[in-house]
């Protein structure tokens, strides 16, 4: 991979396309530090959703301000307004950015949307063998199979920005903190004494089926462990489920869905013992706070999105044909999700809390 200097000379105004959830967004951290330290003096903008305004206020010392992007065809992240289109790039084009940066899939749908930005650059990622209109210089092949972490890192290292920590991070304030204290004050929840399910996803095709969830949390229960619900509200319906039959069988688990804002729910999970989740973004606040992780990966690209430590956070994923899979429901039966078990997944809970709580190691190149 031989650089091409795209912060030579240094770009005053930058463009960062980005326009992923949550989760995503948190795997760009480890190339946005870069970009900064390369370019401390540079305003960057992120251009992403709209959800993206608590990333960017959360993250002010890597990104300046959010320009929110109204979507596009073809883009599954929310519907496409194009009648917001023509204000959208005429905002941009105030700007003036001297370099627009797509790190928003391998281009073949958003290099078209970052030339529009009118900036003087533009770098990102290129289709392999497709042609996609760019010219090259500064666009770096897309590798499907790649780290979405590393792979972000070795754009930052292509374009000219020293990149050597993968480390994420997600910081805290004083007032989330303050929240996980009353939470755990209200509840009685002493620190790595209990386990977090998270048994929500956005998509149904990528949610391990709630009675195994079920199953697995008796398990952990009778084995004398607090068990811990998060999600967001819209999950609380999923949560009621795996609750009663818990509290049935004698549990006091703690049902924290709704309650929590993404930064009381990284002070809740820094001080967790162990996260249960399907793969989905509460797997990467995870990784940011150092809390262990096993993490049932339905229908995704589990080489693209799972966690770099795989000693810290076990992946249980079973290879299929249709993999990775687009659709929001199965239409075959679910059988990347069936073929994974409760025991199976419970030896490796077990395994996790049986050693000693790690302290976050940051992962250099």
């Amino acid at each position: 991979m031989t650089p091409n200097n795209a912060l030579d000379p240094m770009p005053s105004r930058i463009a960062v396309f980005r326009a992923l959830q949550l989760g995503d967004m948190l795997c760009s951290v480890p190339a946005l530090r870069a970009l900064r330290a390369a370019a401390p003096d540079a305003r960057i903008t992120l251009i992403g959703l709209p959800g993206a305004a608590d990333f960017a206020a959360r993250f002010q010392q890597y990104v300046d301000e959010l320009l929110v992007f109204p979507g596009a065809p073809g883009f599954p992240e929310q519907p496409a307004r194009t009648d917001l289109w023509p204000t959208f790039v005429e905002a941009a084009r105030t700007y003036r950015f001297d370099l627009a940066i797509q790190m928003h899939g391998s281009g073949e749908l958003s290099n078209g949307i970052v030339r529009q930005l009118g900036a003087a650059r533009c770098a990102g990622f290129r289709p392999e063998h497709a042609d996609d209109g760019s010219d090259g210089k500064w666009f770096l092949p897309w590798q499907p199979r790649e780290s979405e972490i590393l792979r972000n890192l070795n754009l930052m290292r292509y374009l000219g920005a020293p990149a050597t920590d993968a480390t994420l991070e997600l910081p805290i304030d004083a007032g989330e903190h303050a929240a996980w204290r009353r939470l755990a004050t209200r509840y009685g929840l002493p620190p790595q004494q209990f386990v977090c399910i998270h048994a929500g996803a956005r998509m149904p095709s990528r949610r391990w089926p709630l009675e195994r969830f079920a199953s697995l949390a008796r398990r952990i229960a009778q084995a004398g462990w607090r068990i811990v619900l998060t999600g967001a509200l819209i999950e609380r319906t999923l949560a009621q489920r795996l609750l009663s039959p818990l509290r049935d069988g004698g549990s006091d688990a703690v049902d924290l869905t709704g309650q929590t804002s993404l930064g009381t729910l990284a002070a809740l999970l820094s001080h967790a013992r162990l996260l249960i989740c399907n793969d989905t973004g509460v797997s990467h606040v995870a990784a940011a706070v150092g809390t262990p992780s096993v993490v049932v990966a339905c229908g995704s690209d589990t080489a693209r999105w799972a966690p770099l430590d795989g000693a810290r956070h076990r992946v249980l994923a079973h290879d299929i044909a249709c993999r990775p899979c687009a659709h929001i429901e199965c239409s075959i039966g679910h059988p990347c999700a069936l073929a994974i078990g409760v025991d199976d997944v419970f030896t490796h809970v077990h395994r996790a809390l049986a050693e000693a709580p790690s302290k976050f190691a940051s992962h250099a190149l």
